[in-house]
């Protein structure tokens, strides 16, 4: 090991930042790294229940009713909230057995679209032009971002909103531009200056979602 490693890393785990001498030492390092982010993750999603619980009750109801009168959801967003989107819109679409299966498409799959698109026009539309293609009034829009200031993003809620759909927001920090925007009907923000914290909290934001939307579709039977 080095007397010190690269300044990314060692902004991300302090314990490497010098060079031990004791091994024990850094593994002990190591596992109190672990428990306090571990603990950190913890205390952030259970802070989300006071602040969105019956924001996301609210919201899911309004996807449940689109759903049924046969809407389709469109997620978005980039890099790791890119993942996020497919993740999203294979948990709808394909859930676990004997849940209810409901339309859904990530904006985010189609590599040649995108790079047309971006190489084309522009990347700020890569969203923006597929719901232009495919959003119909009472349809679900769903985007992603830890900075709530992807423009591209932003661009879609616009475009989603004027065809008359249904915009969701899931965000992190303070909720950036998407905090700003008349655009997005429900906007769910994780308040954390961690990326990683803000990813791994809407990871349960969306899927707390989605287990709502199912009770809505499963009461009205």
């Amino acid at each position: 090991m080095s007397a010190r490693v690269d300044g990314a890393i060692g902004a991300l785990y302090p314990f490497l930042d010098t060079h031990p001498t004791d091994v024990d030492e850094v593994l002990a390092a190591v596992a109190r790294s672990t428990a306090e982010k571990a603990a950190e993750i913890v205390a952030l999603r259970e802070s989300l229940v006071a602040e969105h619980g019956q924001r996301l009750l609210d919201c899911a109801g309004r996807c449940a009713a689109a759903f049924r009168a046969g809407g389709t959801l469109f997620a978005f967003g980039n890099g790791g909230s890119s993942t996020d989107a497919q993740d999203v819109a294979q948990l709808f679409l394909n859930p676990p057995k004997a849940a209810r299966p409901l339309p859904a498409i990530s904006l985010t799959h189609d590599v040649a679209l995108i790079t047309a698109l971006s190489n084309d026009v522009g990347f700020e539309v890569v969203f923006a032009r597929q719901l232009a293609a495919f959003g119909r009034a009472g349809d679900i829009a769903v985007g992603l971002s830890t900075s709530g200031g992807s423009n591209n993003v932003l661009r879609a809620f616009e475009e989603a909103a004027r065809r008359g759909m249904l915009t969701v927001g899931i965000a992190g920090y303070d909720g950036g531009r998407m905090a700003e925007s008349e655009a997005i009907d429900h906007l769910f923000v994780v308040p954390s200056a961690s990326v990683h914290r803000v990813q791994e909290a809407q990871t349960t934001v969306y899927h707390v979602l989605w287990e709502l939307t199912q009770q809505a579709l499963a009461d009205e039977r």
